[in-house]
């Protein structure tokens, strides 16, 4: 058989896989290369090309390198700390002699001072009770094979080989025996393994997703290699990214009236070692070897160290000042979509990953702002991120609530997505600090506090064993600090009253800016405002250091009877953004609110969830297998239902197909057979259930207060939903 391939399509194939090609000299008697050396991640020389005269193609001698752990791509060293119960009480008991002769504190003049003393002493402690050591990161794709398994799998091999050589009836036997006991063996340890992971992660979707699919779908690793040189160049990027941005186009000095804000907060309040003790138990556990106090030693030994942590954090609060060593974060880059060209840097987005006690500092100040902000009602009251009772789908909720009224009369309504370029390292210190000071009313020390917390910040690239040199930071709040979100929030206070200004209707969550408004019977009107009140929006960014990104600026007009080519007209410049369906925080808004497409996606990834599962049934219990269910299949059919209220039964049919689906695979019925007790039995409310459940868990107190009767009156067949809540009915 010959196979013809086109020379283009194995340059592109090729490319895609990023495989590099050696050869570039002719390998056959005509003058052409067709024999081709190709290679991943190693060095390829190229010794000799020449005739042999054995045929009419050349041989091609090379020589190469073997691949070692420190260029191998799937499995880099990193160091790492491990904590046992042992190394806890020995780090207790060093403490204990060491702290009194240590840490004197009126001795202690700065908090810089104290910060590294404690953190000098902590280090000194760890490096004998807990040293580092070089580990490989877990693969999670065979770990479930353990000393058993691995045993029955080489006695499994041996009559294998047996077989192959001699093709007898008993060795056959004997293959299929050994056979039978390493299966056993397997199932019962992957059963073992799945179980433990499920256990551990059940409360975090992200990371049993991550596991649970590299076990039931392994794919091959196709990572960067580490280098210093590659650290240095995700640094260089970085700032590169930032340099540019804030350079094109020119800045606009926009004056802008700045509000003062009635209400002052000038002093952090001294904490007790019980509130402190109480904020660090709640903290995630973190466990990386740039933490010179890892959680783990933090709050096993708290009631050793505790008082020396409260000290220094009392310090900086009452003092106006954070330490410098607080002041470093280890940037680790993360893929921004899974599918990505993991090759392409700006495909990566910087992930801060700051100390453990830094972020107890930063958690301390917030709990005492937020109260501030939330008793004066400082904040935007239309930011839904960073804030309790607030949600992606609450903000959803409102917006299409909202649209949904004016089109109901006949009237068309435009609704337009605004997303900013690295909106969170763009964020000018200089400009923040003058928003804390008049907008929000933080004078006094507490100012002084994030005056300091600001200054003098750097960062480093981190990629297993490797680190960037330190780079300053001029600008930009931290992504992944417990301060950034709430400070970048504050930041865009004003934008809120330009849109007031223009009488549109705005919604925030985070970065992601959404606004919306009627279209009145005079299009060229309603279009101007619009535009003038971006031409403004535009202008306050740039003055504020802050880009708008035209490329993901998407605009949707729902319920439009205009014809398309004079609404393209009248939007002038912004028709080049005008399309028919938009992704909106995860749903997908279609310009006829019929939200098939999102009903679509969401089915289509839910399926894809199940089938994954499917290949892990057989090992894993009824208990974790429900679980995992619920973790990938009801999250997503979950995910913002409200919207999903008043939809078509054909669409809600779709949903309730997924949700069938799960239950046949969790109980193992059969196709055909009635599904309805079997959603019953495992207390599953149906879709329609469940969108109407959850509006009402939505609801405000005063509503809840006749909760009842709104069962009664809005769910037509009542009795189903309470036999699926698994309630008495004389309680209602």
């Amino acid at each position: 058989m010959i196979i013809y391939v086109n020379s283009r399509e194995i340059c592109t194939s090729s490319h895609n896989t990023h495989l590099a090609q050696w050869v570039n000299d002719p390998t056959h008697v005509k003058g052409h290369t067709l024999d081709l050396v190709f290679s991943y991640g190693l060095d390829i020389c190229i010794k000799d090309i020449s005739d042999a005269g054995i045929s009419d193609h050349f041989p091609v001698i090379f020589d190469t390198g073997l691949c070692t752990n420190e260029l191998h791509p799937a499995a880099p060293l990193r160091p790492l700390r491990v904590i046992i119960a042992e190394a806890v009480s020995n780090f207790s008991m060093s403490f204990l002699d060491s702290a009194s002769v240590t840490l004197d504190c009126c001795s202690l003049r700065s908090v810089d001072d104290c910060a590294n003393t404690l953190l000098s002493l902590f280090s000194s402690i760890l490096d004998t009770v807990a040293p580092i050591k070089m580990k490989r990161p877990r693969t999670y794709s065979q770990c479930w094979l353990n000393d058993t398994t691995r045993a029955l799998r080489r006695v499994c091999r041996r009559p294998e080989r047996r077989w192959k050589k001699d093709k007898l009836q008993v060795s056959l036997d004997m293959l299929r025996t050994s056979r039978l006991k390493f299966q056993n063996a397997a199932k019962t340890a992957k059963t073992s393994f799945l179980s433990k992971i499920i256990l551990a992660n059940d409360h975090n979707p992200r990371t049993l997703f991550k596991i649970f699919n590299s076990v039931v779908n392994p794919s091959p690793d196709m990572s960067l290699i580490y280098s210093q040189a590659l650290c240095e160049r995700f640094q260089i990027h970085f700032l590169d990214k930032i340099t540019s941005l804030k350079s094109s186009p020119p800045p606009i000095l926009y004056p802008l009236p700045i509000p003062e804000c009635t209400s002052t907060f000038h002093q952090f309040e001294p904490v007790s070692l019980l509130s402190l003790k109480r904020l660090v138990v709640q903290m995630n556990n973190t466990n990386t070897v740039l933490d010179i106090l890892p959680s783990r030693i933090a709050k096993d030994c708290f009631d050793v160290i505790g008082p020396s942590i409260l000290f220094l954090m009392n310090f900086s609060l009452l003092s106006g000042c954070v330490p410098l060593a607080f002041k470093h974060a280890v940037v680790h880059p993360i893929l921004k979509k899974r599918n990505s060209d993991c090759y392409d840097l700006s495909n990566y987005r910087p992930i801060s990953k700051l100390s453990f006690l830094s972020k107890i500092l930063e958690r301390l100040v917030l709990s005492q702002l937020q109260v501030y902000l939330d008793t004066n009602h400082v904040a935007e009251k239309f930011q839904s991120a960073f804030k309790p009772l607030h949600s992606t789908e609450t903000a959803l909720v409102r917006v299409l609530n909202d649209i949904l009224v004016i089109t109901d009369t006949g009237r068309s309504m435009v609704l337009v997505l605004l997303d900013l370029s690295s909106a969170f390292d763009m964020v000018d210190h200089n400009i923040l600090l003058l928003r804390l000071e008049h907008t929000v009313g933080i004078r006094g020390t507490a100012l002084d506090w994030f005056k300091s917390y600001l200054v003098d910040r750097s960062f480093s690239v981190n990629l297993g064993t490797f680190s960037s040199s330190s780079a300053p930071v001029c600008c930009g709040v931290p992504q992944g600090s417990v301060l950034g979100p709430i400070l970048f929030s504050l930041y865009l206070l004003p934008l809120g009253a330009i849109f007031e200004k223009y009488n549109i209707a705005f919604h925030c969550y985070a970065d992601d800016i959404q606004i919306y408004f009627e279209l009145t019977d005079d299009l060229a009107v309603s279009l101007h405002y619009f535009q003038e009140c971006m031409r403004e929006v535009k202008e306050w960014f740039l003055s504020n250091s802050l880009v708008l990104n035209d490329k993901k600026t998407e605009i949707v007009v729902f319920n439009s009877k205009i014809p398309r080519a004079r609404l393209c007209a009248a939007l002038g410049s912004f028709a080049n953004f005008s399309c028919d369906y938009v992704s909106n925080l995860g749903v997908l808004l279609d310009s006829s609110l019929k939200l098939d497409k999102q009903v679509s996606a969401v089915v289509r990834s839910s399926f894809h969830q199940l089938r994954l599962i499917s290949k892990a049934r057989h090992y894993v219990p009824h208990e974790d297998l429900e679980k995992l269910i619920h973790a990938f299949v009801t999250s997503r059919l979950d995910y913002c239902n409200s919207l999903y209220y008043g939809l078509p039964s054909s669409l809600l049919l779709r949903l309730q197909t997924v949700q069938n689906a799960a239950a046949r695979l969790l109980t193992g019925t059969r196709k055909f057979c009635p599904i309805t007790p079997v959603l019953a039995s495992l207390h599953w409310l149906p879709i329609r259930y469940r969108i109407q459940f959850k509006i009402l868990n939505s609801l405000h107190s005063k509503l809840l207060i006749n909760w009842r009767q709104v069962i009664l009156v809005n769910f037509s067949n009542h009795i189903l939903l309470l036999e699926h809540l698994d309630l008495p009915l004389n309680n209602f």
